[in-house]
């Protein structure tokens, strides 16, 4: 199977080059930036030598020897299902060294490979490109053939890289050489220049006049608009170094604000996540620690979204839905709570619906109909779910947006039940109430690794002395026991004639009141609910800087 996956690679690129449209292939360095080409829609990779030898941290200068270049490679083949063709800077020595060269290419399943006329070790073309001495033109075509003569796929592919624009040379030393390489067996000719503008290469262009596949790099002349290669009749197109250049950009951004913020928090939502690393790894294997690291060792984690009310406050914007439909920057507040647990692998959604419920959109989740919304409370809502409680499952407010740590957190944990709770106290809307939480400790990194305990939920203060500890954001996670727990006390709470007025703290202090440990973490803001017009408007700033 690998070899016919090898052959059909060689085939592809050899197609590329005889290609009658222009063609386009992006470097890449390693096998996860392979797999990333590939996906975004590129027929063929470019092994940059530049590129290469960055991502070892080392000059482009051969310093990377020849065997650690066609190892990564190797492992660039393994990550995707498009044909490669290497950058071999010069052979790597003379003639014998490109015999064997071509062998190991092809033994590691490489397309093809891309040699340029200057002398070992090379130098960055554009590194003082005019004081660089050019191979001779003989060497180098017996070093052409060397490497044709060792193929054993008639598909493999050998292109003579011409440099006499970098060195300084005019179109005729250009042509002269291409067409000797082409002679010597060549598959195509890739003409270089360091110029910001395509003048060179259209030059050579018009007077090669098609006699062999022409190849460019314009990472000079980046400017000159596609249409002027397409009518020049060039083959095939090399973005030669942007992966590398941009992944540059993006970790030194990276680097620099967690040293600067000594946490993680304003970059954690930026990047890719483990699991997207996970997938474009492709390492089914690793499904295991994927489950631990997001959802512990279950798959069936559900949310349930308590969704029912209009929105006191907002009567003018909700007549015709609930306030979890209200868009914001132009999306609902539900669908970005959806889009939230989606991206931490929660598929499993129900949504309590009441008001207007009609206008929820169903497809993708369980919708759940508290009947009674106009009368009950959040109790009501969460006994309406009971038939879908899961051994795993977020119980939580559908008006509340937050950043993607705060879900994580909860997931992390082990207990039973693990509340989030706010030290930060965020302002509150003039609509609402806060529930202050009063814990067994305050947020204190000294006590990291002991459990901090809910002791009460309330809504004013019942400290003498004291104030709260902090405010619960309306997130809960329910694990194992917890769900009995639950539903032991919804029972218990459900027999009381005030029922239909109480609300989910009433839930949390009767857990305490029945001795069952309710786990707090804190958090720092980062965490928003709507409840106002002013929360609103917050909210829309909220979700375009942090709640992605």
């Amino acid at each position: 199977m690998l070899l016919n996956q090898k052959k059909t690679n060689t085939s592809k690129l050899k197609a590329l080059l005889l290609s009658d449209n222009l063609e386009f292939i992006l470097e890449a360095h390693n096998g996860i930036s392979a797999r990333i080409a590939e996906e975004a829609g590129f027929s063929g990779i470019w092994a940059s030598g530049l590129a290469l030898s960055a991502q070892y941290g080392v000059r482009d200068n051969n310093e990377a020897s020849w065997t650690q270049v066609v190892d990564m490679v190797e492992f660039m083949v393994d990550a995707c299902n498009i044909p490669i063709l290497l950058d071999g800077d010069t052979g790597y020595g003379n003639f014998n060294n490109m015999r064997r060269l071509v062998r190991k290419l092809e033994q590691r399943g490489v397309s093809g490979v891309c040699i340029e006329d200057k002398l070992f070790p090379k130098t960055n073309s554009f590194i003082s490109g005019e004081k660089q001495e050019l191979a001779n033109i003989d060497e180098f075509c017996g070093k052409i053939a060397a490497g044709k003569d060792s193929q054993t796929d008639d598909d493999f592919c050998i292109v003579a890289r011409v440099e006499a624009y970098i060195a300084g040379w005019n179109t005729a030393e250009a042509l002269r050489r291409a067409e000797a390489y082409r002679k010597a067996g060549a598959d195509a000719i890739l003409i270089h220049s360091a110029h910001s503008e395509a003048d060179q290469i259209i030059e050579f262009a018009h007077e090669w006049a098609g006699r062999a596949p022409l190849v460019i790099v314009p990472t000079k002349y980046y400017s000159t608009p596609t249409k002027v290669f397409r009518d020049a009749k060039i083959n095939l197109v090399i973005w030669a170094n942007h992966l590398i250049r941009s992944s540059v950009t993006a970790m030194q951004d990276t680097a620099r604000k967690i040293q600067l913020k000594e946490n993680l928090v304003e970059v954690e939502d930026d990047i890719a996540t483990v699991k997207e690393i996970f997938r474009l790894q492709g390492a089914e294997e690793l499904q295991a620690a994927e489950k631990q690291y997001f959802l512990g060792t279950k798959r069936d984690l559900k949310a349930i979204l308590l969704a029912a009310a209009q929105g006191s406050g907002l009567e003018n914007l909700t007549a015709d839905r609930p306030k979890v439909m209200l868009p914001v920057n132009g999306k609902p507040l539900l669908g970005r709570l959806i889009d939230q647990f989606k991206k931490h692998g929660i598929d499993n959604l129900a949504v309590v619906g009441g008001y207007k419920h009609e206008t929820i959109p169903s497809k993708k989740i369980e919708l759940i109909v508290n009947d009674l919304h106009a009368t009950t409370g959040e109790l009501t809502s969460l006994l309406c779910a009971k038939k879908s409680f899961s051994d795993d499952m977020v119980l939580m407010y559908g008006d509340v947006l937050f950043r993607g740590y705060v879900l994580r957190s909860l997931l992390e944990s082990d207990r039973e039940i693990t509340i989030i709770v706010d030290s930060q106290m965020l302002e509150s809307s003039t609509n609402e109430t806060p529930d202050y939480a009063y814990c067994s400790g305050p947020d204190d990194r000294s006590l990291w690794g002991q459990d901090i305990l809910l002791q009460q939920i309330s809504e004013q203060s019942c400290r003498e002395n004291s104030s709260s500890d902090g405010r619960w954001i309306g997130m809960m996670r329910v694990h194992g026991e917890g769900r009995k727990w639950i539903e032991e006390a919804l029972d218990q709470l459900s027999e009381s004639k005030k029922f239909p007025s109480f609300d989910m703290k009433d839930l949390l202090n009767k857990l305490v009141l029945n001795g069952r440990p309710i786990r707090v973490i804190y958090i720092h803001g980062h965490w928003i609910n709507v409840n106002s017009l002013h929360d609103l408007e917050r909210a829309s700033e909220f979700a375009a800087n942090h709640a992605k």
